[in-house]
């Protein structure tokens, strides 16, 4: 069985002020796009799990997230059931598009199917919330709120499908650098402050922000110059994505999107994706998974995401390859 995960963005991102665990309340919003990964499951009937990649910088090892939710669906379920799972990795590590987060929930999603768990949705989505903070957004998709560390979730009513391109420095940025390096003056802790909810009111994406930027911004500079180029570029909204270092421009048409696309590849790396709605996303999951799950430059690859399947948690949305 062969499956995508998909990248997420933040469509905008606040911290509200540091919790006593050391994590950080945020509220942000969570979009699905077309750049995936692609996830391969063979079942074995020994109990065990091997984990393979294509990308030597990752570890795939029992640290590996994939491996840690494979291990955790089977200690909750009682699985006898064992999986030989390939990781064909295309999007960046620490480039805050949350592919080991997206993989993990594949994962839960897959052998939840093929170990004949019969776990529900939402008993799925507290195991990713025991993974990560936004493991369990992949297990719903599409557009969200997220708030808590992440994990506490609303869904929304989607976007409609939009070309974007992302810029990838060339580096990670870690996570825990980010936050650790955020001024106290930086948090909110009024609700009516939410830049987010403007924009929940009037769908203006002038209204979004990462308040993650400054602090990014000011340990790698070099981020901060993607940002500019998009909008230079007339992206109709841009920002770094997560805590980085993945930048992002998101376009009303394709057209500019492609001619963006084309200076930033000029600078570096930079693929094309489109947003995804939430049915649209669980319908392309298994839909001729490709050997390379790379990014389209808005071409014949990322047609047919908007099409809708409402039954799409059901066993059969998944098909042997």
């Amino acid at each position: 069985m062969r499956i995508r995960s998909f990248a997420k963005i933040n469509l905008g991102l606040e911290v509200l002020g540091k919790r006593a665990d050391g994590y950080h309340d945020i509220r942000t919003l969570f979009q699905w796009i077309s750049l995936h990964d692609t996830l391969s499951f063979d079942v074995l009937e020994a109990p065990e799990i091997r984990l393979s990649g294509d990308d030597p910088e990752i570890p795939w090892d029992e640290t590996n997230l994939v491996y840690r939710a494979a291990r955790l669906l089977r200690e909750r379920s009682g699985a006898r059931l064992g999986a030989a799972i390939r990781v064909e990795k295309r999007i960046p590590a620490g480039s805050g598009l949350a592919g080991g987060s997206g993989d993990a929930a594949m994962t839960l999603f897959a052998l939840n199917a093929l170990w004949g768990c019969g776990l529900p949705q939402e008993e799925l989505k507290g195991l990713g919330a025991a993974l990560g903070s936004d493991v369990a957004y992949f297990l719903e998709g599409g557009l969200c709120l997220g708030e808590g560390r992440g994990e506490r979730l609303t869904l929304l009513p989607d976007l409609p499908e939009l070309p974007l391109v992302l810029a990838f420095p060339g580096f990670p940025v870690p996570t825990a650098r980010i936050y650790a390096g955020l001024p106290i003056s930086s948090l909110t802790s009024e609700p009516g402050d939410s830049r987010i909810n403007g924009f929940l009111e009037t769908r203006e994406f002038g209204f979004l922000e990462n308040q993650l930027e400054d602090t990014i911004f000011s340990l790698y500079p070099q981020v901060q110059e993607y940002k500019s180029l998009f909008r230079e570029h007339g992206a109709e909204l841009s920002l770094v994505t997560g805590s980085g270092s993945a930048v992002y421009g998101l376009f009303r048409d394709r057209e500019t999107a492609g001619r963006c696309l084309a200076a930033m590849r000029t600078r570096g790396a930079a693929v094309g994706a489109v947003t995804m709605s939430r049915a649209g996303g669980w319908n392309a999951l298994d839909a001729g998974a490709s050997p390379s799950g790379k990014a389209a430059d808005f071409g014949s690859a990322i047609r047919g995401f908007e099409s809708s399947r409402p039954s799409f948690w059901h066993r059969d949305r998944m098909k042997d390859e």
